[in-house]
């Protein structure tokens, strides 16, 4: 029989031991309440820091302090202990090198519990440091600001995130605040005798966390904007909870928003003026809504109804009031509970005919008192008011997968050079509806057909496997609009309609004719282009490719 070969649990003692000795360490038990005798205060956010600071020394700590920090404490009237007077080392190097120093991640590491680690400080004179009080230098305020790429450097935090971890790693001993929300907590907890343990854990969860983002900020920064890859090796990624979900898609799942950056921007920053809170399902349909409405925010007043994430009715008009009749008329049923985005501040004379039916969500730009009385009188009906984001904007689209993510850049582009490829070239109404049906389709889930007339739309097909079936439903969906209307035909007749994607075959190009459509604008680049072209040359169709496509899955 061959040599058994060494198993996977036992250590080979042929292998070189390694420089370092990995030692198996136990949670240490500690002393529930710490009180406070020394604590290490450094901030360039300042909001709350003299109170707080007035509190620790009130309940007897001795107030450690460096450059910017220890002149507003003193300047309160606090006594405050220079850094540099506790490690007898001056600050130095435009003040980069002021804490890094074994007199204060000695203070911050060593275990009270631990004969080696006192006697360690104790032979060089290290005294304890039971709390720091830190945040960190305005990176990201400074990128934001615009400032030159040696100010954004110098706004790197070293000596900052060093006590962050040496405290939050040492929370059984030390207390690490990085939050001045936490302030007035603590201070109240201070005044029973210390803080309690589960408190210093929820505080250095909450100091890894800062890091963490800190981190990713500054690897976003120099991967993105100073370095200009877009799909960097590793993608550094923190978010922010905005807020709890009452639950997710279904009752049944949690759910939280999360902010993209650290101040809350587009949705995630808009301002809820009144109504329940939002559900993940309104979330994700605002979403879609906001982005659409932001594709006419230069337009005359524009209103789009969106209803489980599509469309399904668009309108531009002379007033918004208009708009919303014209959005609301291509499918009444369906926009029963949507939501209703606005192009432009919501009024009065909206407000009243919106209210009139039972409505999730209004979106829109600003709202006028008036508007705003006569919205309050539906108490469950959101209203949210934000800036319309610019639809050209660069940006990149994350989406979680099986095991991983996918990432991907915005899709801010509309209209490639649009190709009339018919004998029959399009009047200027055609082409303006086109245009409109063109602008909704982008923001239609795949297979996508959209048609509109006079700057509304007239029926819309989504999310359907077979792009014949979009169109057809699209059709029926304007049938059905009209029967309700009372009208004498559908508005599909003499419409323009829009693709998303290539027709792959004529077929769905003749249900479209066949609904009244007499226009048609499509991406363009099947292999049966030539089919499609000579079907609608047969029916007198005018058609243009953009050479541009707009899936939305």
């Amino acid at each position: 029989m061959g040599q058994r070969p060494p198993s996977l649990h036992t250590a080979n003692p042929t292998q070189s031991k390694p420089d370092t000795e990995q030692i198996e360490h136990r949670e240490r038990p500690v002393t529930d309440i710490l009180p406070v005798r020394r604590a290490l205060l450094s901030v360039s956010d300042k909001t709350g820091l003299v109170d707080f600071a007035r509190s620790l020394s009130a309940h007897g700590a001795e107030l450690l302090s460096t450059g910017g920090t220890a002149k507003a404490l003193r300047d309160a009237g606090l006594r405050v202990t220079d850094v540099s007077d506790h490690t007898g080392f001056p600050e130095m190097m435009d003040g980069r090198l002021k804490t890094l120093h074994p007199k204060v991640h000695g203070g911050l590491l060593a275990l009270r519990d631990d004969a080696a680690h006192q006697a360690s400080a104790e032979a060089h004179g290290i005294a304890p440091i039971d709390m720091v009080v830190i945040n960190l230098y305005p990176f990201e305020a400074t990128v934001a600001a615009g400032r030159p790429r040696a100010d954004i450097i110098e706004n790197i935090d070293i000596g900052g995130p060093a006590m962050v971890r040496s405290a939050a790693k040492n929370h059984g001993f030390v207390a690490c605040v990085t939050d001045a929300a936490d302030y007035a907590g603590l201070a109240e907890e201070l005044a029973t005798g210390g803080l309690s343990l589960a408190t210093r854990r929820r505080l250095a969860a909450r100091a890894f966390q800062a890091t963490a983002a800190y981190d990713a900020a500054i690897a976003s920064w120099f991967a993105f904007a100073d370095q200009g890859e877009m799909f960097p090796a590793i993608l550094p990624v923190a978010v922010r909870r905005v807020s709890e979900l009452r639950y997710g898609e279904n009752p049944h799942q949690a759910a939280a928003l999360y902010a993209a950056s650290g101040v809350a921007s587009g949705l995630a920053g808009a301002e809820l003026v009144q109504g329940k809170a939002l559900s993940y399902n309104n979330i994700g349909d605002a979403d879609g809504a906001l982005g659409l409405i932001a594709e006419f925010r230069d337009a005359a007043p524009t209103v789009a109804i969106i209803k489980h994430a599509n469309p399904c009715g668009v309108a531009t008009a002379a007033g918004l009031a208009e708009a919303y009749r014209e959005a609301k008329a291509c499918d009444p049923v369906s926009a029963f509970g949507g939501i209703i985005a606005l192009n432009r501040p919501l009024d009065a004379a909206t407000a009243a005919v919106i209210t009139e039916m039972f409505t999730e969500v209004i979106i829109a730009p600003g709202a006028d008192d008036e508007a705003r009385a006569l919205v309050a009188k539906k108490p469950n009906l959101r209203l949210l008011l934000t800036p319309l984001p610019d639809p050209a904007r660069a940006g990149l689209i994350l989406k979680t997968v099986s095991g991983g993510l996918l990432l991907q850049s915005r899709d801010n582009q509309l209209m490639g050079d649009l190709k009339v490829v018919t004998k029959r070239q399009p009047t200027a109404a055609e082409l303006a509806d086109m245009a409109f049906a063109w602008t909704v389709a982008k923001h239609v889930k795949s297979n996508a057909i959209v048609y509109a007339k006079d700057g509304a739309t007239a029926g819309i097909g989504a999310g359907q496997m077979s792009r014949l079936d979009s169109a057809r439903i699209a059709a029926w969906k304007a049938r059905d609009a009209a029967e309700t209307a009372g009208w004498a035909q559908p508005r599909t007749q003499g419409s323009a309609v829009a693709s998303d994607a290539f027709f792959p075959f004529a077929d769905g190009l003749i249900a479209a004719a066949e609904a009244g459509a007499t226009a048609v604008i499509q991406p363009g680049g099947s292999m049966r282009d030539a089919e499609v072209i000579a079907a609608a040359d047969e029916r007198g169709l005018a058609m243009a490719f953009t050479g541009l496509r707009h899936f939305n899955h």
